[in-house]
């Protein structure tokens, strides 16, 4: 865990350095319309913000991508994809406690089902079986479980090597970290190859399957940073009204398909009728 402990050290000092910079000065309140794109914005860390852009974007094209391409060019679809669901498996008693402390007991007992079958029958989750077998898997952090109990966003906050974020989404990365099996195992040589190797197949594996939709935006955007900016804010506010609408009875696969049918048009009422 010590490469994990490095980078929250030095993310703590970057943001601090950040704060310490100072905030983007308000327009007067008597320019109502650019008080109003202000607030809209909430960016008030906005020179920190881009500093971290241009760091996160001069790394990308001269290392993260070339790799992300070379890695593509070797793998197929299908070894990406293992790859995607070996690492959301490591990723489920994070997501299971998080479900808990948001008060989401059926989602908790689908992560819980999720880790457990996916361990076994998905060989430590190569595989997901349970996705076949209707456990769904649906995504949460620290983050969302907070905005689940009515804590602001926060400003924005583009973080050195972390991309976008805000002040309490940054609460997730050191929550991810700790709320992992591997943290929980004896330290060991073994484990901190397997923990340097597995984030970094796991970066190069995301940005692999970001190639064709990053250079898209960068080429045909006004304004990169603005775009990433929203497209962040418009996807968290998508994942916490995923877990709002999914934490319904699961209806597994087992059951014969007429009686499967009926069960789950029964719960899409029910939850739609609350939604």
């Amino acid at each position: 865990m010590g490469f994990r402990g490095s980078v929250l050290a030095m993310m703590a000092g970057l943001g601090m350095a950040g704060v310490l910079a100072g905030c983007a000065t308000p327009p007067p309140r008597s320019n109502v319309a650019a008080y109003r794109a202000y607030q809209q914005q909430n960016d008030p860390l906005k020179p920190f913000n881009k500093a971290s852009y241009r760091f996160n974007n001069a790394l990308d094209a001269y290392a993260l991508k070339p790799v992300a391409q070379g890695y593509q060019a070797v793998t197929t679809v299908g070894m990406r994809e293992h790859v995607t669901d070996f690492m959301r498996n490591l990723n489920e008693p994070g997501e299971l406690v998080n479900f808990m402390a948001a008060g989401k007991p059926r989602d908790a007992g689908t992560a819980l089902m999720r880790f457990v079958l996916n361990s076994t029958v998905g060989i430590g989750g190569i595989f997901d079986p349970a996705g076949s077998l209707g456990y769904h898997h649906v995504h949460t952090d620290l983050g969302l479980t907070l905005a689940g109990y009515g804590v602001p966003p926060g400003p924005y906050l583009y973080l050195p090597l972390f991309g976008p974020s805000g002040v309490r989404d940054a609460t997730q990365i050191p929550a991810d970290f700790v709320l992992t099996p591997a943290a929980a195992a004896p330290p060991s040589t073994g484990l901190s190859v397997f923990n340097y190797s597995s984030d970094a197949l796991n970066v190069v594996n995301e940005r692999a399957g970001l190639l064709g939709t990053l250079s898209n935006i960068k080429a045909t955007a006004l304004d990169p940073y603005a775009t990433f900016r929203s497209l962040y804010r418009q996807h968290r506010a998508a994942e916490l009204k995923s877990i709002h609408r999914h934490d319904v009875p699961t209806v597994p696969a087992w059951y014969p398909p007429a009686q499967r049918a009926a069960m789950q048009r029964a719960v899409d009422q029910k939850y739609q009728k609350g939604s």
